[in-house]
């Protein structure tokens, strides 16, 4: 694969706020890549940052987002191939009679290991969805993506758009 970067390490910043209670909404990151020089984002780290569920006794509630290559009409999951990160946040209180217990469940800001970067954005959009379950009103979550624009070969741009394309 033959990419050049033309950029220096860019953060890009979001936030999304659910449009009602527990409804899953969607909202458009435009990075502005230019496609008639096979410009793409590379992404090298992501930090998702959403609200915790409410707290309801003896119900468990959750809050889930995440940030992926193309629309999506549910939040991914980690299986899902143009997931970039995901974040949840539970409190599972099901059968107590309190508040229940707290769990969280962040994908790592890099994967463990040595890779080069997390994800390649080859169209002009990203991603980033919410929903909750069970709270008490609409939740809200912010985010901040690193990277660096690149230009690639004509082959690997093809291949790169045609890819996320497809696998939409």
């Amino acid at each position: 694969m033959s990419l050049k970067q033309t950029s220096d390490t860019i953060a890009v910043s979001f936030g999304i706020t659910e449009s009602g209670t527990d409804t899953f909404t969607q909202e458009r990151i435009n990075l502005s890549l230019d496609p008639l020089n096979n410009e793409v984002f590379v992404v090298l780290a992501v930090d998702l940052d959403v609200a915790p569920p409410s707290g309801v006794p003896g119900t468990t509630t959750q809050s889930t987002m995440s940030l992926t290559t193309t629309s999506k009409t549910g939040v991914p999951n980690l299986s899902d191939t143009q997931l970039l990160a995901r974040a949840q946040r539970q409190i599972i209180a099901a059968g107590f009679a309190d508040y229940g217990a707290p769990f969280s469940h962040v994908s790592p800001e890099t994967p463990v290991g040595d890779l080069a970067y997390i994800g390649i954005i080859a169209t002009p959009n990203c991603f980033v969805q919410i929903q909750g379950a069970n709270n008490t009103g609409p939740l809200s979550g912010n985010g901040r993506m690193w990277g660096y624009r690149a230009r690639a070969d004509a082959s690997t741009y093809g291949a790169l758009v045609q890819s996320e394309v497809l696998s939409a």
